[in-house]
């Protein structure tokens, strides 16, 4: 498999992340699945209005300014720093990871169009697979079209009423948000009971409108001003992964 310039992998379209990554090699090889634990925080933007419908719908805002209202999808950054995690002996601790992606414009049988894994460059190939491997679980759903690349994640700050994030100084991916002016008084704008993708628990979703959010290498390169962007920290680990399946099995 040739690499490319940029260091993306083509990968066999309609796999989920766990296969596509390499991961359930890993765990095929291993006499027994280790356990693995993550709790992360991304900065994450994309091309819906405030506040993204595909929370709530089975497809994204419909893109008026492209000239037609069936115009759908939902191209996002998602930004991701480590707060703690490990994958049996391999520590994740501030191990940063970027998605950027497409969800197309119908995602109710969890087909999505596309996603590009960046890995900050400073991981061990360990560190990665493990990523892999949770990515897998926190994202379980199917791409189109799934790539992995590699990049500085030289960027990733958070204050109280901001956030930034950048690739490469911002030639490769950017997302900068800032505090949501229709808060009611001090603090940010939370949406808290709301599911975040695979994630059994999460804090809430911090909103921060984004004031540039873009992916700026290659053919699906986008860039929107002023759409949705919020902060949430997840929280998921291979015990809630077990008693899911259990329960998927006994039918409950």
């Amino acid at each position: 498999m040739e690499t490319r310039r940029d260091h993306r992998l083509p990968l066999a379209a309609g796999l989920t992340v766990v296969l596509l990554l390499s991961a359930g090699a890993y765990i095929a090889a291993s006499p027994s699945p280790p356990k693995w634990a993550m709790n992360a925080t991304a900065i994450e933007a994309c091309s819906c209005p405030m506040f993204c419908q595909c929370y709530f719908n089975a497809s994204p805002a419909g893109h008026h300014e492209h000239g037609k209202a069936d115009s759908h999808f939902c191209r996002a950054n998602l930004a991701y720093k480590v707060n703690s995690g490990h994958f049996g002996n391999v520590k994740l601790d501030g191990a940063k990871f970027w998605l950027a992606n497409d969800l197309g414009a119908d995602f109710s049988k969890g087909q999505m169009d596309w996603n590009v894994v960046t890995f900050d460059r400073k991981l061990s190939p360990e560190q990665r697979e493990a990523i892999a491997m949770i990515a897998g679980h926190l994202f379980p759903v199917k791409w189109n079209s799934l790539t992995t690349a590699e990049a500085d994640i030289d960027r990733w700050e958070i204050t109280e009423d901001s956030a930034v994030a950048t690739m490469d100084g911002g030639k490769t991916a950017e997302v900068r948000l800032h505090r949501a002016a229709s808060a009611n008084g001090p603090g940010p704008v939370v949406i808290k009971n709301l599911r975040y993708w695979g994630a059994p628990r999460n804090d809430g979703f911090i909103l921060m409108p984004n004031e540039v959010e873009a992916y700026r290498v290659g053919p699906k390169a986008f860039e929107f001003k002023g759409t949705n962007g919020f902060l949430i920290t997840v929280d998921i680990n291979s015990d809630d992964v077990a008693s899911a399946a259990k329960g998927a099995a006994s039918g409950k």
